[in-house]
């Protein structure tokens, strides 16, 4: 069974994005994206975040080339999942329905929103009541 990687910090989250967007890439490219101005602390921030992912287990790093590449490892859906149970653990003792039940207000959602949930609800599975 895969371990589950920590929670991400907000900083880490932007480079999660990055790469999720963008796909796999160095440390500069990295930080030329997150700091058009930046210099040599930033790029050494960015270093820190990639290895705390790394260590983390939400980005792997392709040594064979240099400079090194890094990649995502945990999918954004993936991390989506882990959030909101968390969220729901903690605030509603594990159920997702009060969770549910605020995100799927329709004055919220769009006319497009609301149909991928239609279409969500009508392909699940039906359940039994014992």
């Amino acid at each position: 069974m895969a371990r589950k990687p920590k929670d991400v910090t907000d900083a880490e989250l932007s480079i999660l994005r990055l790469l999720w967007d963008e796909g796999p890439a160095t440390i500069r490219e990295l930080t030329d994206a997150l700091y058009p101005a930046g210099g040599n602390s930033q790029y050494a921030t960015v270093q820190k975040l990639l290895e705390r992912l790394e260590t983390k287990r939400c980005v792997r790093r392709d040594r064979r080339r240099s400079p090194h590449v890094f990649a995502a490892r945990v999918g954004r859906d993936d991390l989506i999942g882990r959030r909101l149970a968390s969220v729901a653990d903690s605030l509603c003792d594990g159920s997702y329905t009060p969770l549910l039940t605020h995100l799927v207000d329709p004055e919220r959602l769009s006319a497009a929103d609301l149909e991928v949930l239609r279409s969500l609800i009508a392909r699940a599975p039906k359940r039994r009541e014992p």
